[in-house]
């Protein structure tokens, strides 16, 4: 604490801290040599912002922050998870004077060299899935189990276990690389003065262009959130919606995307004024303490306590006033399932005595929320989200609204999340009473926005992780 009895935070006094992409690093003014995990994990952020870096770049942008690292072992830790994209060599022209058959070899026409796709920038238009052509996505963050799971990394029964996840893993994957294009992209069109059903509309065109959207196969796995301010989560512009992104805005843009059911759910914080990094640094440092503290037979509710003690150890100064950052208590991370965004297990962000444990190969979102306000949601505002009750049966429907309604939704979601604004997009322009008969009836659940008092700021940060059996893998990361 300083003279004034204000808590100054131990997690990042006396360091310098690197912001790239979804991550933060603190590290120390004296020379560090990173790990290969930490060193992946950098080099992954840093292409995820700037896409045209190469090894030179990359290895300068660690250098300058004091990490001792050369050239060839960046080249060699990118080529090893297919980060560094090259050519194939064009082939040399035979001269005249030293084939025997120069002639006949001129008339044959060049074959033109093959060269390996890349992806356009500022705006990305190659589908991941053709960078990618044999199908071999790029891994997420790959996290050693530790303690009594430390043997699983060179189990050969595990290794095994985990060659039969390959197909689905690749699934993952593949969601995964569209996603940490679209967090790209989304940064650059959130821009001050931006309406924002104009963004959220252009980054979810975007996103059904790179995944090649086509249900069930692929697609979006839920409505874009943008909740902004003392709105923590479930909001997004209705038609005819007028909000505009102001610069002492703080958003929560929440994206999901499937391929083939399998989802990939991350979140960030997005912002232009400096006075808010604490808030967003602590949703990120308890994120990132969750993600440690997960695995196989851990307990719920210890991670809830490992987030809580992060997040709660740092403050924001506002207009001279300083704000303890506090954990949402009535939100919480949860398993997901294939189609299904909330499977039934919930990671609490606080501590709490709940005793059930992760198990092999489930998947989770890990996310957290921060205020500034009192800490606990209510639901306000006017609903845009909807999603189908996964276990609903058959329902009569007396309404023929309702059941031309219900058509739309099985044939174009299923049991994945839609907002009112998808509906006007099939061209269901009077949806309101047939949706009303649905969600009377119990087919279709309602999600309002979920409200922190008035004033206040939250903030939220989110990566979806699988526990596999040999290590867990970040697969948004």
């Amino acid at each position: 604490r300083n003279a004034k009895g204000q808590r100054r935070d131990r997690y990042i006094h006396n360091t310098n801290t690197l912001m790239v992409g979804a991550s933060s690093f603190a590290i120390s003014s004296i020379s560090y040599q990173p790990t290969a995990e930490e060193l992946l994990q950098a080099v992954r952020e840093i292409k995820l912002d700037h896409a045209e870096f190469g090894v030179k770049r990359i290895c300068a942008t660690l250098k300058d922050k004091g990490w001792t690292v050369s050239e060839n072992r960046v080249k060699k830790t990118m080529q090893e998870h297919g980060l560094l994209e090259t050519a194939a060599p064009v082939p040399m022209a035979v001269e005249a004077s030293s084939a025997p058959d120069a002639t006949k070899d001129q008339e044959q026409p060049a074959k033109k060299a093959t060269l390996v796709k890349e992806q356009t920038w500022p705006e990305p238009t190659v589908p991941p899935m053709d960078l990618f052509p044999k199908g071999d996505f790029p891994k997420g963050q790959i996290c050693e189990y530790i303690g009594m799971n430390a043997y699983r990394s060179s189990s050969a029964e595990m290794r095994e276990s985990d060659r039969q996840m390959s197909s689905i893993l690749n699934e993952h994957r593949e969601a995964a690389e569209v996603h940490r294009t679209a967090r790209k992209y989304l940064r650059t069109i959130a821009q001050p003065g931006e309406l924002m059903i104009d963004i959220v509309e252009k980054l979810e065109d975007k996103v059904r262009e790179l995944v090649r959207a086509h249900f069930p196969e692929r697609g979006i796995a839920f409505p874009t959130g943008c909740s902004i301010n003392h709105v923590a989560a479930h909001w997004t512009p209705n038609a005819g919606d007028k909000t505009v992104l102001k610069r002492d805005d703080v958003v929560k843009f929440d994206i999901g995307i499937h391929v083939n059911g399998r989802i990939i759910d991350s979140a960030f914080t997005h912002y232009f004024n400096p006075r808010y990094d604490p808030l967003a640094l602590a949703v990120r440092e308890a994120t990132n303490a969750g993600i440690r503290e997960a695995g196989i037979d851990v307990r719920l509710g210890d991670i809830g306590a490992a987030i809580q003690e992060v997040m709660e150890s740092y403050e924001v100064e506002l207009d001279g006033k300083v704000y303890p950052v506090k954990s949402i208590r009535n939100l919480n991370g949860h398993s997901i399932g294939q189609f299904q965004i909330h499977h039934g297990k919930s990671v609490p962000i606080v501590k709490t005595s709940e005793q059930t444990k992760m198990e092999e190969g489930e998947l989770f979102a890990i996310e957290t929320f921060g205020s500034t306000g009192k800490g606990v949601v209510h639901e306000d505002l006017e609903c845009s989200h909807y999603m189908k009750n996964f276990d609903a049966g058959h329902v009569p429907l007396r309404m023929a609204k309702a059941k031309e309604l219900l058509g739309v939704i099985d044939k174009n979601f299923g049991t994945l999340a839609f907002c009112r604004r998808y509906l006007d997009r099939l061209g269901c322009k009077q949806s309101l009473l047939g949706l009303k008969n649905l969600c009377d009836v119990g087919l279709v659940q309602p999600y309002p926005p979920l409200c922190d008092v008035k004033g206040c700021y939250t903030a939220q940060f989110e990566h979806t992780l699988l526990l596999r059996p040999t290590c867990k893998e970040v697969l948004s990361r």
